[in-house]
């Protein structure tokens, strides 16, 4: 039985950043396939494909903007890479 071809780029959930409060020293575990329903952080929903999450570690506690498109060059940190989606 052959396997379903699986797309390498990612959904593109939000064409913004999303802001999410951190706190400095924790871990998370940003979504990098796109289809997480806890965006922007993974839920699992890439079981099955080529995607793993990212584990991050915050360096300052407060408000951080997290790429919601999936295409930033600075995971997990929105670099504006969605406006030219």
């Amino acid at each position: 039985m052959e396997k379903p071809e699986m797309s390498e780029e990612p959904e593109v959930p939000l064409k913004q950043p999303v802001a999410v409060q951190l706190k400095q020293g924790e871990d998370y575990y940003y979504c990098t396939c796109g289809k997480s329903g806890t965006q922007p952080f993974c839920d699992g929903s890439h079981e099955g494909t080529s995607f793993t999450p990212l584990k991050f570690t915050a360096t300052l506690d407060g408000t951080s903007y997290l790429c919601g498109c999936k295409h930033t060059k600075n995971p997990p940190y929105c670099d504006g890479t969605h406006e030219e989606l």
